[in-house]
């Protein structure tokens, strides 16, 4: 049976992003994230629900976070799960940590608010093709009709779209 680990994620960043490298010289940077929920409650109050998850990104993705980001700040996440396990030296239990890691990573906001919109991928940096502007007929021109290849022309340009 086939399966699917994908996790999306649009929330606040609890804390300043965490940068280090590892010894070959990869980016690694550990994010906290705050997700909320509101949901209408039995009574008809108003509930919100906040969860918190642990995201870690590498090499590009990684960098950028720790340059861009901070506390507060808004971004989405597209990665995956995974499960972290190891023993207590302490008490010696098992213990686990469930967390994200990153694949793809988007700014929210404009550049005070989380910087400016921009977007990294898979540890690298991934550029958007600017959306085309139509062009305006001039004064006396008609309008094209709907229905033919004009009426589709805005349909191709909606993939382009950054958002």
């Amino acid at each position: 049976m086939a399966s699917v680990n994908k996790v999306m994620l649009l929330g606040n960043l609890t804390r300043d992003p965490e940068i280090r490298y590892t010894p070959k010289g990869t980016a690694v940077t550990d994010l906290g994230m705050a997700i909320n929920r509101i949901r209408t409650g039995d009574s008809g109050e108003r509930i919100e629900e906040v969860t918190y998850v642990d995201v870690t990104l590498w090499g590009r993705s990684a960098e950028l976070a720790g340059q861009y980001l901070s506390k507060g700040r808004s971004v989405f996440i597209e990665g995956r799960l995974q499960l972290d396990q190891w023993d207590d030296k302490a008490t010696g239990q098992k213990r686990s940590r469930l967390r994200v890691v990153g694949e793809n990573m988007q700014f929210i906001g404009g550049q005070g608010q989380g910087g400016g919109g921009g977007n990294a991928q898979g540890g690298n940096q991934q550029q958007s093709k600017p959306a085309q502007q139509q062009q305006q007929p001039s004064g006396d021109a008609a309008p094209p009709q709907s229905g033919g290849a004009a009426a589709s022309s805005f349909d191709d340009d909606a993939d382009d779209i950054p958002f």
